[in-house]
């Protein structure tokens, strides 16, 4: 069990009043987690104190190298006035996978989550109540070294902040346009595309605001060699319903392995649907919705939870999913996965964990 220091505010913040209007990642709550990591010493001098601004050399490494990670899970208020946790330990394991390919040190998976859930307790006040809303949990590592030169850093900072949020899309779930990106490359296999890493969202950057431009949400990334297989949105896994199987993309290292993913497999399995992971190319989607086949398209992640898709673009063709609408398979994947979040429906995963 990892030994916390507590350092309550002085000064508490005021709650948000209309939690309507919470929007995603823009109100902080009143602590932050901070934990400093020392070669040779570990990870040490854990610590919940007020939030507030961080100090750091202009040198520090992880502004010129971009050694850094960072998860995103959710805490929820049950209907029994509990707070709730999805699958955390999925994100410890995930964090770790990051952190070795970014040659940080290994956090202790026990220790991640004991940290989340000691800070949600601290600040467990601030989980919003309405329907849809979440208290959103970014924990981050940061290299701290102060020195200009390319080498893994000797320092870092693991620190947990928590966000009462409302839904990603201000649309809610209203299916969403996706742009299939047919210009830039977000990553190849043997790169950092499986890590939870900022300079996979800085690559993403240029394509996502030409989508929004066009009137798009997000941008669905294709293989980074032949252009062609279909890999993630930039903030979510993607699944296809195709003639009534479930098809996603498969893991291959340049896709982050999503939790929501994985939960929404093991989901469908349960339920006895058919489930492939494999590559799917662009020209098999065009050839499915042009033969009636192309049932529904949803994101899944994190921020999210399930997002349906009305239509994706690619170059001159605008396929239309469906009527337009969400799909049944989408609705009952989102409500399970809610429904066990807020601890309103059966959980018989184990997924959910009591804050206490």
């Amino acid at each position: 069990m990892i030994d916390i220091r507590i350092e309550k505010t002085t000064s508490p913040k005021a709650k948000p009043a209309d939690e309507s209007k919470l929007g995603f990642g823009k109100v902080f709550t009143d602590h932050m987690f901070v934990m400093n990591y020392t070669e040779g010493r570990g990870w040490h001098d854990a610590r919940i104190v007020p939030y507030g601004p961080i100090s750091l050399d202009p040198s520090a490494m992880v502004f010129h190298y971009g050694q850094e990670m960072f998860e995103g899970l959710k805490a929820y208020r049950g209907k029994d006035g509990k707070a709730r946790l999805f699958r955390p330990d999925m994100n410890a394991k995930r964090a770790n996978a990051s952190n070795e390919r970014l040659c940080i040190p290994q956090i202790p998976e026990e220790d991640f989550v004991d940290a989340i859930k000691a800070l949600v307790k601290v600040d467990e006040d601030w989980i919003p109540t309405a329907e849809g809303t979440s208290l959103y949990i970014r924990p981050f590592v940061i290299a701290t070294d102060e020195f200009l030169g390319v080498a893994p850093s000797k320092t870092y900072l693991f620190i947990i902040i928590l966000a009462p949020s409302g839904a990603y899309y201000a649309s809610g779930l209203a299916p969403v346009g996706i742009w299939i990106e047919d210009e830039y490359v977000r990553a190849v296999k043997g790169g950092i595309g499986y890590a939870k890493t900022g300079g996979n969202y800085a690559a993403s950057l240029a394509a996502q605001v030409k989508a929004h431009d066009d009137g798009y949400s997000q941008v669905l990334w294709l293989d980074g060699v032949e252009r062609k297989y279909i890999e993630e949105v930039g903030a979510m896994n993607i699944f296809f319903k195709i003639d009534g199987k479930i098809v996603t993309p498969m893991l291959n290292g340049s896709i982050l392995p999503g939790i929501t993913r994985n939960s929404v497999i093991n989901l469908c399995k349960s339920w006895g649907m058919e489930v492939e992971e494999r590559k799917i190319s662009v020209d098999e989607l065009l050839e499915a919705q042009k033969a009636g086949k192309l049932e529904e398209v949803f994101g899944t992640g994190t921020a999210a939870v399930i997002s349906p898709v009305g239509k994706l673009r690619y170059k001159d063709e605008v396929m239309t999913i469906g009527d337009g609408g969400i799909g049944k398979t989408s609705q009952k994947i989102y409500d399970t996965v809610t429904g066990i979040q807020w601890g309103t429906v059966e959980d018989p995963f184990g997924w959910s964990v009591v804050v206490e």
